[in-house]
């Protein structure tokens, strides 16, 4: 729920403040409660970071005087960060799992609700050059493999990938977050590495993205939830109805999450 400061008004004040009112909507478009400026600190999943960043600068768009600051990186990092007393008005983590780490310590002010999925695939740099085709290829002696670690998002489903399929891979390392897989992958320090969907997109220059069918064997949900304590949980509520809304799911899609 957004929270509005109570002002003492006169008739014609009043009369104002009810025209305002009603140029606002759900969908995080209103100049509302963010006229006065400040700044809204949302942290979010690494591979959130296109999609997020775009619609910080619709938000801000609508939101005069108003900085979006975003903290981006392995959800179970922030999430650690956010029960540590980090300040922030927003979460949205890459899974319930995370997210839950939050919500158990109190950390967060009412229910998640999960706005995106995402899926695993396969990237590879431009070239390919360890000839990868199919998830079974990663298992290959030789083949230089990078996995996020199993204690975010996307190493949780890469294991429950991997294991869906039957493969086993002796990662060349383990990254903190799945920008971290794909920056090795781009670079040519890798010759494969399991990434979202929306990642191997936003890099399409860069790498290749290999679809393989196990990878709908671990889907990852992606809630968002208002922090409990917010430094601006106005701002904080509003952000949230532009993520659910038309505006949110069509940034989303045009990233290439599916719908909830």
């Amino acid at each position: 729920m957004i929270k509005r400061a109570a002002v003492a008004a006169g008739p014609l004040t009043a009369l104002l403040l009810t025209a305002l009112a009603g140029c606002g909507d759900v969908d995080g478009g209103s100049s509302g409660t963010g006229d006065g400026g400040g700044t809204l600190t949302v942290f979010a999943a690494a591979s959130l970071t296109e999609a997020f960043t775009a619609l910080g600068e619709t938000f801000e768009g609508s939101h005069p005087g108003v900085k979006v600051r975003f903290n981006f990186g392995g959800s179970s990092t922030l999430a650690q960060q956010i029960t540590q007393g980090a300040p922030a008005d927003v979460f949205a983590a890459a899974s319930p799992a995370t997210m839950k780490t939050v919500t158990d310590a109190g950390d967060a002010s009412g229910s998640p609700r999960v706005f995106t999925r995402n899926r695993l695939v396969i990237a590879v740099p431009k070239d390919n050059p360890g000839k990868v085709a199919k998830v079974g290829d990663l298992s290959r002696p030789g083949l230089k493999v990078v996995l996020c670690a199993v204690q975010v998002p996307c190493g949780a489903a890469a294991k429950t990938a991997l294991g869906a399929a039957g493969v086993e891979v002796g990662p060349a390392s383990r990254e903190q977050d799945v920008k971290a897989v794909l920056t090795k992958v781009g670079l040519g320090e890798a010759d494969a590495g399991l990434v979202y969907r929306t990642d191997a997109k936003a890099a399409a220059g860069k790498v290749t993205g290999i679809e393989f069918p196990e990878a709908a064997k671990a889907v990852n949900d992606y809630p968002i939830v208002e922090v409990a304590k917010a430094p601006n949980g106005a701002l904080a509520g509003e952000f949230i109805g532009l993520v659910l809304g038309e505006r949110g799911r069509a940034a989303l899609a045009r990233a290439g999450f599916e719908a909830p």
